[in-house]
């Protein structure tokens, strides 16, 4: 059974939230407030958080970057606030998707099993480095500068343990396995979602962006996230 902590002080949402997900098979425990779901993270230890950003004793964005840096589990933002900002915040602190208030408790539950899907997924193998068709297949990065395990889902750059969200992880993932392979933006977010979603292109940039920043020395004259202007983006090695 999959595990959902639910950060959310408005009761009405919460208990409509808490009795939909339970009637689905889902293990749910709310917490009204930030410190208490920081609480709960380490004792429920959850397969993926909801957190509203708008809570009494933290704002939000600050408190998906602390939790981001507990824990590799998806977070989805729940908010009122359908401001393209606000949601590219969202994904810069560590959020993996944005649903807007109202939303269909049918929709949650896709994006809640979309994303506990490809962060349970699991390889047949153990590998250090993602692989193109065939799977098992291994890509050799030059000079052993990037180590990626798909089975563990860690990053190692030139040694250095990296944190990366679950939407990095698999971003790099999915560019590394196709090496050369140009991908359009809207490739990459359906890739990244496998539905229809509320993360845009700028969002994207944001994740290449920040992935540079973590793999490249330098991020403005990257060497293995390239960018093909006037389409997306391609992982040279």
């Amino acid at each position: 059974m999959d595990r959902v902590l639910l950060i959310e002080d408005d009761d009405i949402i919460g208990e409509m939230i808490c009795m939909y997900l339970k009637e689905e098979d889902f293990l749910v425990l709310r917490c009204h407030n930030g410190q208490e779901g920081l609480t709960a993270l380490h004792n429920f230890q959850p397969d993926l958080i909801l957190l509203d950003l708008i809570l009494p004793d933290f704002e939000g964005t600050e408190l998906c970057n602390s939790l981001r840096g507990l824990t590799p589990v998806p977070i989805i933002i729940i908010s009122s606030n359908s401001k393209v900002s606000e949601k590219i915040e969202a994904f810069t602190v560590g959020a993996d998707d944005y649903l807007c208030k109202p939303f269909s408790m049918h929709e949650m539950k896709a994006r809640i099993q979309v994303l506990l899907r490809r962060f349970k997924k699991e390889l047949p193998a153990e590998q250090l480095v993602a692989a193109p068709t065939p799977i098992r297949q291994r890509i050799t990065v030059p000079a052993m500068e990037l180590q990626i395990n798909l089975e563990k889902r860690t990053l190692h750059v030139r040694g250095e343990s990296i944190e990366m969200t679950f939407s990095e992880f698999e971003l790099i993932r999915l560019l590394v396995e196709h090496p050369e392979r140009v991908y359009r933006r809207e490739d990459l977010i359906n890739a990244l979602r496998g539905f229809d979603s509320y993360i845009n292109e700028r969002a994207i940039d944001v994740h290449i962006t920040n992935l540079r920043r973590k793999i490249e020395i330098n991020p403005k004259e990257p060497k293995y996230i390239k960018t093909v202007w006037g389409v997306g983006y391609k992982f040279v090695i």
